[in-house]
């Protein structure tokens, strides 16, 4: 049973569709090609050998279009082969380069990268670090004034250079974790005369860094910005309901947006164009995620429920998790195979694509509330992606680092991190160096709670390892 809409008549059209939302041309060519042999055929009986006839104008035009369109296939064939040719010695080049560049260039690093992309592409890449993690240094923290009201969303550049921050003032920020300075700010909605965003809850760059798109609480539009300038370039218009969450394909413009409306929409951000619409949830998702594959992962709220989406497919895997009545706010891919998720049960649930109940749960992960004697709620979670470490954050301004088991059947704590405020936002820089918090006053969800001592900021948390405590001990 397909859960999914179709945009136009996608289906009729003699375009075949392809990776990116690109579509081919040669389908096209071919199809005219064949419609001028069908008007040949159509045309007067051939003459005899003997005779001999004057062609017409619209004659000579067409034979000479059809054979314009049969050489033009063959050169577009050709050259598309001499293409990847040329991309792959191009890519293999870089890859060389970039291997030359690092400390130390050792034989076979090349031909070990290739297999370690391909199979972190089909889901097989397990890399054990959470081991060498034993602790953290000393805490670096960014303040602006532009964010007045807590952070709700962090996301990072591919390089881990670069960080976007949204607040629920509307604010964005721009950050260089390299120099720890502010780059640029867009400040939120501050009356009718200096209008903006009213409060972000969500933000996600491609993997080029082109495209910024914000989900903004004020409004149902996703707004598509320039990572570098900030400078606005389209609002995607189709959701009912404002935006939750949004994620891009992994080295694609294909953007996959979640909305309190229960669907989720794909977009090719190529030709700013809307794609699809996928149903399922029966309640206001709440996160998403998306790696290589076409296909996308949300945690349903109050419904229950985490739904992968296979978008070629056209179907979805249904997960049914943690406690009847409680919300599933978050899930993070571990890699393509595995995930974890945490709610406002405090519970931490480990998954696999091929199991409909959890490989591995942590109730009160984060301990209980003194006060209430409910479990703390887990605001927010990061993986480093293809390993075994995981990072989770509650409400109390504790973060907990994780090594999950090689086999994912158990979650082992590492150390702690604790900070004062609500941790609404986390991510691992991709070298796994640092851990990057967004902290506020307040749960990004809502404003019930309050900590009044708490300051809205961006604390990055540089992380040791094994090595690096022996190597500063050696120093000593």
């Amino acid at each position: 049973m397909s859960f999914f809409i179709r945009s136009g008549a996608r289906g009729s059209s003699a375009q075949k569709r392809k990776l990116n939302g690109h579509f081919s041309k040669t389908s096209i060519t071919q199809s005219t090609s064949k419609q001028l042999k069908k008007s040949r055929k159509s045309k007067k009986p051939e003459l005899e050998d003997n005779e001999s006839i004057a062609s017409t104008d619209e004659e000579l035009a067409e034979e000479n279009l059809g054979n314009k369109i049969h050489s033009e296939t063959e050169e577009e064939e050709e050259t598309a082969q001499e293409k990847r040719l040329r991309l792959a010695k191009k890519y293999l080049e870089e890859i060389e380069a970039e291997e030359k560049d690092r400390a130390e260039f050792e034989e076979g690093a090349v031909a070990r990268r290739l297999r370690e992309e391909y199979l972190e592409e089909k889901g097989r890449l397990r890399k054990y670090v959470a081991v060498n993690y034993v602790g953290h240094k000393e805490l670096i923290t960014l303040r602006c004034k532009e964010h007045k009201s807590s952070i709700t969303c962090i996301c990072l550049s591919s390089d881990g250079n670069i960080l976007y921050s949204g607040s629920k003032d509307g604010s964005l920020i721009k950050w260089s974790i390299k120099e720890k300075i502010k780059l640029k700010a867009l400040r939120g909605n501050r009356g009718k005369t200096k209008p903006g965003m009213k409060s972000i809850r969500c933000l996600a760059i491609s993997t080029d860094g082109k495209f910024l798109v914000v989900g903004d609480a004020g409004c149902k539009d996703i707004k598509v910005l320039s990572g570098d300038t900030f400078d606005h370039i389209k609002n995607l218009q189709g959701h009912r309901g404002p935006v939750s969450g949004l994620v891009f394909r992994k080295n694609t413009h294909t953007l996959y947006s979640a909305s309190d409306d229960r669907s989720v929409k794909v977009w090719n951000l190529d030709d700013m164009a809307y794609v699809e619409s996928l149903f399922g949830h029966q309640s206001a998702i709440t996160s998403i995620d998306a790696l290589s594959r076409e296909r996308a992962i949300t945690s349903g709220g109050f419904d229950g429920s985490i739904r992968i989406w296979k978008i070629v497919e056209e179907s979805q895997l249904i997960f049914n998790a943690h406690n009847v009545g409680n919300s599933i706010d978050i899930v993070k891919l571990i890699n393509e195979e595995n995930f974890i998720s945490g709610g406002d049960d405090g519970q931490l649930c480990v998954w696999g694509c091929l199991k409909k109940k959890p490989l591995c749960s942590i109730p009160e992960a984060h301990g209980k509330d003194e006060t209430n004697g409910q479990p703390m709620w887990i605001s927010s979670i990061a993986t480093l992606l293809n390993t075994d470490l995981v990072a989770s954050g509650s409400r109390n301004g504790v973060i907990k680092l994780w090594q999950c088991s090689e086999n994912l059947r158990s979650l082992n704590s590492l150390f702690e991190v604790k900070l004062t405020g609500f941790i609404n936002a986390l991510t691992f820089t991709p070298d796994g160096n640092h851990l990057i918090a967004g902290v506020g006053n307040q749960h990004k969800s809502g404003s019930w709670w309050q900590i009044p001592e708490a300051k809205n900021a961006i604390v990055i948390i540089p992380l040791v390892h094994k090595q690096m405590k022996i190597m500063l001990n050696t120093i000593d």
